[in-house]
């Protein structure tokens, strides 16, 4: 998109209006300092600039004799003090740029920050269903990959146009004192060289956007090389040349097409820096005519080169940044095409408060549900009393565990409604109604951090107790594991970090298991909770289980039969509708799909 249509101008400063608000709000103190040093910085130069014309000219007249009456030609002693104060004025140009860069480190650095706060916060945010979109993973990587250094490149960008403009202003007006034509000269020579970097800026914006899954496919070979999830079958299976083969040429073919973006770019540039040369060199052509005709002296001569040499450089400078600019704002609309992502799932606008305690339960009412146009959930009557244990039975696919994500309003029905005591969910704040909930899904984290935490992170509301916690993980069966560990809750676990503990599939599991049974809430629900576990600690685990649920709302799902006849009510699933519900025994004298699941298992054991 050129930004010399209106389209592509109103998206230039829709984008930099918002990269400003963002700077300031990282750092108004800092923002506010980096001001008033860019006045500084660009007064500097033009005192300095007329000090040296002053100390030209005196020593021109002191040589020459040429100032009338002799007294007042300049002494040895006039012309050092016009050098000391040169030197002084440039020792003041040398701090404030100094203070000016560390300012701007400061700066930079807090904006960054910031911005990974912002994204962070939004990552949180989103629904769930974003994690399940390609889409959205290319948004995400473009913003991740333009967070670090866009916001932070505006800010300096900003500084950088402020300071090459006034300083600019200044030279230009200094040239126009000599005529009005050497002042024009020094805009036009500069403007084929500011169309080209216009041209690229855009033309590698489009070609990243367009080439963003081909980045996201080289990162993820990147990733499963290096990462330790990956390393076990990356070496039994010699999948590591494959993948590096595949990764090499990702990369070439990036590499490739952006240096054939760069040749053509110096191609153009080479072109319009000649003309540019030619410009400028007749303005240079132009001051000395000016010079050998009498029409300024030596000084101003100087003075002027000089000043017309720093005007292109203040004026490249400025179209380097406004370029720079340009190419950040049509890069940060990726970022904010990320954070302006809406939540599909609305939050009340008069909430109400979850019932505590339950008194009647869970309903689903002819609950359906459809994903990526496939139903996956049609027309689900199902009730869970309050009090009860209720497990959920079904082949892999049959919903079962789509079924507590939409009770955890990770997603929202597409009909019907679920329901708390009578209240529908959507009536209260996913806030309140998740801290009701207690999950532990199949694919639980297995966080790289201390036991503590790992088990605390259930219920972060309250203290990080260690009685509390190796209560919960006692109950979970994890308490001998904790004792064995080196630092017991306070040994970092996994191996991403320096003397961490690796832990086996099935401890894993009864540290995730403790985390759900610390949070103190209404229902807890365990999806798979003991497939890594062996036939007696699952048995054990079970058994400490009835009694953490006493008082609150339990959901099993899971494929063991020896688990599920321990609740008090079960139904059975299949490709997404209810197709069985009753207790144990009554589901065996009705000789359907949950006795022939049941045999089936029964006879493996035989």
């Amino acid at each position: 998109m050129s930004p010399l249509t209106p389209h592509g101008t109103r998206r230039f400063f829709v984008a930099f209006a918002r990269a400003w608000r963002h700077v300031w709000q990282a750092a108004p103190g800092l923002t506010a300092t980096s001001a008033v040093l860019v006045v500084l910085q660009s007064t500097v130069p033009l005192v300095a600039l007329y000090l040296f014309k002053l100390v030209v000219d005196a020593i021109t007249a002191a040589i020459g004799g040429m100032v009338s009456p002799p007294s007042a030609v300049p002494t040895l002693e006039s012309i050092f003090l016009l050098l000391g104060i040169a030197a002084a004025v440039a020792l003041a140009g040398a701090l404030v740029n100094a203070i000016s860069g560390l300012v701007g480190d400061a700066h930079a650095q807090f904006v960054a920050d910031h911005m990974h706060d912002v994204l962070h916060a939004k990552s949180v945010e989103v629904d769930l269903a974003y994690y399940e979109n390609s889409q959205y993973y290319d948004k995400l990587h473009r913003a991740q990959q333009e967070v670090p250094y866009r916001p932070a490149g505006i800010a300096r960008g900003l500084i950088s146009v402020v300071q090459s403009a006034l300083s600019l202003a200044a030279m230009a007006a200094l040239l126009l004192s000599l005529h009005w034509s050497v002042a024009l000269v020094l805009f036009l020579a500069a403007a084929p060289v500011a169309a080209v970097q216009l041209k690229y800026a855009n033309e590698l914006y489009l070609w990243r956007r367009a080439r963003t899954p081909l980045q996201r496919h080289a990162r993820y070979y990147d990733l499963m090389m290096t990462d330790s999830a990956h390393a076990q079958e990356l070496r039994l299976f010699g999948l590591g040349g494959m993948f590096l083969g595949r990764f090499r040429d990702l990369r070439g073919l990036l590499r490739r097409e952006r240096l054939a973006l760069q040749s053509r770019r110096s191609l153009l540039e080479f072109g319009a820096q000649s003309v540019a040369t030619a410009a400028i060199f007749g303005a240079y052509a132009f001051i000395a005519w000016r010079t050998v005709r009498g029409g300024i002296t030596i000084g101003d001569l100087v003075m002027y080169f000089a000043a017309f040499q720093r005007g292109q450089e203040y004026l490249r400078q400025l179209l380097r940044a406004l370029a720079g600019l340009y190419e950040d704002s049509l890069f940060l609309a990726d970022l904010y095409e990320f954070l302006d992502l809406e939540r599909n799932l609305k939050e009340p606008a008069r909430p109400q408060p979850v019932p505590r305690p339950l008194r009647r339960g869970i309903v689903f009412e002819q609950v359906s549900f459809s994903y990526d146009a496939k139903q996956v959930l049609t027309n689900i009557d199902l009730e869970i009393p309050a009090g009860a244990t209720v497990a959920l039975v079904g082949a892999n696919g049959s919903g079962k565990t789509t079924l507590i994500k939409l009770l955890a309003r990770l997603y929202d029905p597409s009909a019907g409604r679920i329901t708390l005591d009578g209240i529908d969910i959507r009536d209260f704040t996913t806030t309140a109604l998740r801290r009701e909930l207690s999950v532990i899904f199949q694919d639980y984290v297995r966080y790289n951090l201390t036991a503590r935490e790992n088990i605390w992170f259930g219920n972060v509301e309250s203290a990080a107790d260690a009685d509390r916690l190796a209560a919960a993980a006692s109950f979970a069966g994890a308490g001998e594991l904790l004792r064995g560990l080196p630092n017991g809750l306070d040994t970092v676990l996994g191996k991403w970090f320096e003397h961490g503990a690796e832990l086996s599939v099935g401890e894993w599991q009864k540290i995730a298991l403790a985390r759900a049974l610390l949070r103190e809430a209404q229902i807890i629900v365990l999806d798979e909770p003991t497939s890594a576990m062996d036939a007696a600690a699952e048995y054990e685990m079970f058994r400490q289980f009835h009694q953490v649920a006493r008082g609150r709302t339990a959901i099993l799902i899971s494929h063991r039969m020896s688990t599920v006849r321990m609740a008090d009510f079960i139904h059975v699933l299949r490709a997404g509708r209810v197709v069985e519900s009753g207790t144990h025994d009554e589901l065996l004298r009705k000789a359907g799909a949950y006795a022939d699941l049941f045999t089936a298992q029964a006879s493996g054991y035989r």
